[in-house]
C-alpha cells in the first residue's frame, strides 16, 4: 500500500514538475509579445510588473529650433516621445559620466552654453551665440519606466512584417497535409486489420520498419524525383501540391500504425455481425469504424497538424521562399537572421505560430489520450 502511495506521488510529482517547465516559458513568451520594445531589450518578462531604471540616449533638436529671447538663444523641447510616462532621476553630457547631474541642474558645456533637464524629459539649452549644430547635442539619462503593455508589437508583426501571411500560408499547408494522409491512412489501416489479402503481414512489416527511416535520407531523393516528374509535365516542383504531397508520404507510416492499432482493438464480434447482416467492408468502415475511431482521429490529427505546423525542413525545400509561400517557421528563422536584435518582433511572431497547436490541442484534448492508448491493451 505504502509503496503505491509512493508511486502514485512521485507520478503526480513529476507531472507536476513537466506542466511548470512546460508553463512558464509559455507564459513568458506570452507576456514578452505585449512588452514595449524598449524595456524588453534591457529586462527579462518577470520584471514586468515592476518599475525598471532605463539608461538612455536621446539628441536635442538642431539648430533650426532655435528662438532668440533677449539677446539669449533658447532650443527648447523634450526628449521623449509623446504620452511617456518615464520620470528622469538624473542627466549627462558625456558617456563617461552619464550620471553627473540630477534633474533641474544646469549643465556648463564647453562652448559656454548651458543645459537643463527636468524630470517630465523636458529641457532648455541657452547660449549667448546662435546655435551651429546640426544633428543636436547628445544627452545621456538615466530614467524610471513603468510597466508598459502594448498591441504595437502584434500589428507590426501581422501587418508590416509579413508574419500575418505566413500564418495563412502555414494553414494552407497544414490543413491538407493533415487531412490527406489521415483519409488516405483510415483505409489502410482497416484493410490491414480486418481484410484477409496476400503480403499483409509482410507488408505491415514494411510500414514498421520504414517508421526508423530518417526524415532527412529521404528528403533529396524525394525531391529529385519529384523535379523529374515536375519537368516531365512541365510543371514547377516548387508549389504547394509538393509540399502536401511530400507531408503526405512522410507521415502515412506513423498514421497507419498508430490507427492500425486501434481499429484492430474493436470488438470482432461486431465485424463480424455487420457481415452477417450483409454488410460490405465499405459499409462497416463507414458505419462502424468511423463513428468508433473519432479518438484515434482526433489524436492523430493533431500529432499530424502539429508536426506539419512546425516543420521547417520540407517547407523550405519544397516552397519558394517568397510572401506568398513562405510558412510561418520560415518567416521566424528570417527575421531572426535579419532582425536578431527586435526581441519584440520575435517573441510576439513565436507566439502568434503557437496560437494555432495550443487551439488545435485544447479543443481535440479529450480525445488525445484516449485515441493514443487505445489498443495498448486488451481486454
Amino acid at each position: 500500500m505504502k509503496k503505491n502511495l509512493l508511486s502514485s506521488f512521485l507520478a503526480q510529482f513529476l507531472l507536476l514538475v513537466f506542466v511548470i517547465v512546460w508553463i512558464i516559458p509559455t507564459f513568458g513568451l506570452f507576456v514578452s509579445s505585449f512588452r514595449d520594445k524598449d524595456l524588453l531589450a534591457i529586462s527579462g518578462w518577470w520584471t514586468s510588473l515592476i518599475t525598471t531604471q532605463v539608461n538612455e540616449i536621446h539628441r536635442t533638436v538642431n539648430m533650426e529650433s532655435q528662438i532668440q529671447e533677449n539677446n539669449i538663444y533658447i532650443i527648447k523641447e523634450n526628449i521623449f516621445v509623446k504620452n511617456s510616462k518615464k520620470k528622469i532621476s538624473s542627466f549627462g553630457i558625456t558617456s563617461k559620466n552619464i550620471n553627473q547631474f540630477l534633474v533641474k541642474e544646469t549643465a556648463t558645456l564647453k562652448d559656454g552654453s548651458k543645459l537643463t533637464v527636468y524630470e517630465n524629459g523636458d529641457y532648455i539649452w541657452k547660449s549667448q551665440k546662435p546655435f551651429k549644430n546640426k544633428k543636436g547635442r547628445r544627452i545621456f539619462i538615466t530614467a524610471s519606466s513603468p510597466p508598459k503593455f502594448t498591441f504595437d508589437n502584434y500589428k507590426e508583426v501581422l501587418f508590416k512584417e509579413g508574419v500575418g501571411q505566413a500564418f495563412l500560408n502555414t494553414l494552407t499547408v497544414a490543413i491538407p497535409s493533415t487531412i490527406i494522409p489521415l483519409i488516405i491512412c483510415s483505409f489502410f489501416a482497416y484493410a490491414l486489420s480486418w481484410m484477409k489479402f496476400f503480403g499483409r503481414d509482410t507488408l505491415l512489416a514494411l510500414i514498421i520498419a520504414s517508421l526508423v527511416v530518417p526524415l532527412q535520407m529521404s528528403l533529396i531523393p524525394l525531391l529529385s524525383f519529384y523535379n523529374d516528374i515536375g519537368a516531365l509535365f512541365n510543371i514547377s516542383s516548387k508549389s504547394y501540391p509538393g509540399v502536401w504531397l511530400a507531408h503526405t508520404g512522410f507521415g502515412l507510416a506513423s498514421t497507419t500504425f498508430l490507427l492500425r492499432n486501434f481499429i484492430k482493438s474493436l470488438p470482432h464480434e461486431m465485424m463480424e455481425a455487420a457481415k452477417v447482416d450483409g454488410a460490405t467492408h465499405y459499409d462497416i468502415f463507414l458505419k462502424i469504424i468511423l463513428p468508433l475511431s473519432i479518438p484515434a482521429f482526433a489524436s492523430i490529427f493533431i500529432l499530424q497538424f502539429l508536426w506539419v505546423w512546425n516543420d521547417l525542413l520540407v517547407g523550405l525545400v519544397f516552397l519558394d521562399q517568397v510572401p506568398s509561400e513562405i510558412i510561418i517557421t520560415a518567416k521566424l528563422r528570417e527575421l531572426l537572421g535579419s532582425r536578431g536584435e527586435n526581441w519584440e518582433i520575435l517573441t510576439t511572431g513565436a507566439f502568434v505560430s503557437m496560437t494555432v497547436p495550443l487551439l488545435i490541442f485544447f479543443l481535440l484534448q479529450r480525445y488525445f489520450i484516449r485515441g493514443l492508448v487505445a489498443g495498448s491493451v486488451k481486454g
